[in-house]
């Protein structure tokens, strides 16, 4: 399963996060190492926001990692929560959903559309 971490970040986030930029990333990486987490990074103009993906069996994993993680820990971020993410198309997807075959009857191709 995949799951989405979304982390609403504090007005003063950018001047505050070289002090814990380290050890954050550091937790990031270590969890990408352990195949959990996906991809993770801020959203830009603003920074006001980021998203973490993580894929594993369970939410306890994500809730884990942002209650240990030093943004969240240290104040950077002001509210955080999950939400299991239903991925159904590209190469990873969790729950693979491809379209339904094209049937052609006579000369006339059919896509169950018109």
């Amino acid at each position: 399963m995949h799951y989405l971490l979304f982390y609403e970040l504090a007005d003063d986030y950018v001047a505050r996060r070289p002090q814990f930029r380290s050890a954050h990333l550091e937790k990031a990486w270590a969890a990408s190492g352990r195949g959990e987490l996906v991809l993770a990074g801020a959203l830009a103009e603003p920074m006001d926001r980021a998203v973490l993906l993580f894929r594993s069996d369970s939410r306890d994993v994500v809730e884990a990692f942002a209650k240990t993680d030093p943004y969240v820990m240290n104040g950077l971020v002001r509210k955080w929560y999950v939400r299991e993410w239903t991925t159904v198309a590209g190469p990873t997807a969790a729950t693979p959903v491809h379209p339904a075959p094209v049937t052609t009857t006579g000369n006339a191709t059919h896509d169950g559309n018109s």
